[in-house]
C-alpha cells in the first residue's frame, strides 16, 4: 500500500501478520477488490498501525496493479479523440476525406458507448519496455484511464454504477497504427494493432474511488520528456455510470473487470502528428492519480515483415 503523506510504500502483508490478522486477506488485489469495503477498511487500519518502517517507494519495483485482469474492454469516451484521430489517419494515410467507416463511427458514436475487448493477457506495469512486434512499423501511445470494477453486479441502473466502481489507474493502449488502419476496413474491430506482449500498460497503483474520481483531472503526455499534450478528464463525452450501465445490460460485470476510458483528446501521437521513435520513453500522468512512465524500442529491422 503506498501511503498519501510521504509516498512510501507499507508491506501489507507485515502490517496485518503483526495485526494478528491472515495475510492472505491481501494475498493479491483481486482479492482485495472482491472483498470489498470492509476488506480494504480492514488492511489500511492495519497499515496505520504497523510499527515497521515503510519502504521508499525509489526501492521497490511496481508490478501492474492488476495482472491479469479479469477482464478489459477498451471504451471511447472522448469525442474530441474521435475527431482528432480521424483527422490524424488521413494525414498519414494522404487522405482528403474521412474514410465512410469514420463517419459511421460518428454516427453509432452519438447514440450509444462503443467498445472492443482488449487483451487481458497482454498488460504490463510501470517503468517496463515495450518491444515493438515485428509486423508493425509505426507505434503509438493512448493516454486513457482504467476504471475498476469493485463490485458485481447486473442490469446496473446508472445512478447505481458509481458504488460499483473500485478506483482507478492510468493505462497506455498502445497500438501499431500501420496495422490498424487495415484491420479496421474489415469492420470487426482491432485486433494484432492491440494484441501483442506488453501492449496493455497500466499503473502505477490503482486510486480507490473515495480519493479519486475523474471530474476534472489533468492528463498529460511527455516523451522523452517533453510535453507532448494536455487534456483533462472533464471534456469525457461519455461517462464511467454511462458506460456500467449499458455494458452490465442483461449480462454480469465481475468485480476486477477494467473499463478503460479511451484516449483523451490530443492524448496520442497520432493526433499529434508525432508518433513514436526507437527508444522513446512515454510519461502519461493523470493529476490525483500519478505517472506511469514506459519506453518502447522499435522491432529491429530484419525483423519487420
Amino acid at each position: 500500500m503506498v501511503t498519501n503523506h510521504d509516498g512510501a510504500i507499507v508491506d501489507v502483508a507485515k502490517a496485518l501478520a503483526a495485526a494478528g490478522l491472515d495475510p492472505q486477506i491481501a494475498g493479491s488485489m483481486q482479492v482485495v477488490i472482491e472483498g470489498g469495503a470492509d476488506c480494504l477498511a480492514t488492511i489500511r487500519s492495519a497499515a496505520e498501525a504497523y510499527a515497521g518502517d515503510p519502504l521508499p517507494i525509489g526501492e521497490v519495483r511496481l508490478l501492474a496493479p492488476l495482472p491479469r485482469p479479469v477482464q478489459m474492454r477498451d471504451c471511447m469516451c472522448f469525442e474530441e479523440h474521435l475527431t482528432g484521430s480521424m483527422q490524424g489517419a488521413m494525414r498519414l494515410t494522404g487522405q482528403t476525406e474521412p474514410p465512410e467507416r469514420s463517419r459511421r463511427m460518428h454516427e453509432v458514436f452519438k447514440v450509444r458507448p462503443i467498445y472492443y475487448k482488449a487483451n487481458r493477457m497482454a498488460v504490463t506495469g510501470p517503468d517496463t519496455d515495450v518491444h515493438w512486434p515485428a509486423y508493425s512499423k509505426v507505434m503509438d501511445y493512448e493516454l486513457e484511464m482504467g476504471c475498476v470494477i469493485g463490485t458485481t453486479g447486473r442490469d446496473i441502473s446508472r445512478e447505481d454504477a458509481r458504488a460499483h466502481i473500485f478506483g482507478f489507474t492510468i493505462f497506455n493502449d498502445f497500438s501499431a497504427r500501420d496495422t490498424q488502419g487495415m484491420e479496421m476496413e474489415s469492420g470487426l474491430g482491432p485486433s494484432k494493432s492491440k494484441d501483442f506482449d506488453r501492449a496493455n500498460a497500466l499503473g502505477p497503483w490503482i486510486v480507490t474511488i473515495d480519493e479519486f474520481y475523474p471530474d476534472n483531472a489533468a492528463m498529460t503526455v511527455r516523451v522523452n520528456g517533453e510535453v507532448r499534450s494536455v487534456g483533462n478528464s472533464s471534456t469525457m463525452t461519455v461517462h464511467f455510470e454511462d458506460l456500467i450501465a449499458f455494458i452490465s445490460r442483461s449480462e454480469t460485470l465481475h468485480a476486477g473487470e477494467i473499463l478503460g476510458s479511451g484516449t483523451v483528446g490530443g492524448g496520442c501521437g497520432l493526433e499529434a502528428g508525432k508518433l513514436l521513435a526507437d527508444g522513446d520513453v512515454i510519461e502519461l500522468e493523470v493529476e490525483g492519480i500519478g505517472v506511469l512512465r514506459n519506453r518502447v524500442f522499435a522491432a529491429k529491422q530484419e525483423e519487420q515483415v
